[in-house]
């Protein structure tokens, strides 16, 4: 294997909403909190199986400024079990969206987490099968 990156290895986020968004990555997406280092801020590891995707970091105040006006369009995970995981959201009143790849063989589930951030979670397209694809 040639040098340079292979993978994502996580995301960072900042909230307000510190325990909602622990709930939401565990009962919507199935991540599992886990194990941190001992930072001197608070916040939570999500996990998928052993890898933390998910670095929450807990902010007392919304983002403020020009420098904090950035902000990332989209992660992306690929996942198994749509139809569970569109239960979840659906029951959690999660804003969720199906999408078919053109020309590709994914079907994206679009959601937003408790902050707003736009996340999607690919599977393979006889994961969607019966469902309406928009």
């Amino acid at each position: 294997m040639a040098d340079g990156i292979s993978r994502l290895d996580h995301v960072n986020l900042r909230t307000g909403r510190l325990d909602e968004m622990i709930a939401w990555y565990r009962d919507v997406l199935g991540l599992q909190q886990g194990d941190r280092p001992n930072f001197p801020f608070n916040g939570a590891w999500m996990y998928a199986g052993a890898h933390a995707l998910v670095h929450l970091v807990e902010r007392e105040v919304a983002p403020k400024g020009p420098q904090d006006d950035l902000h990332l369009e989209h992660v992306a995970f690929s996942a198994t079990g749509l139809k569970a995981m569109l239960a979840r959201a659906e029951a959690a009143g999660t804003r969720t969206k199906l999408f078919k790849v053109p020309g590709f063989p994914i079907v994206q589930l679009n959601i937003w987490d408790p902050d707003g951030n736009h996340l999607h979670v690919d599977f393979t397209p006889d994961e969607a099968e019966g469902l309406d694809l928009g």
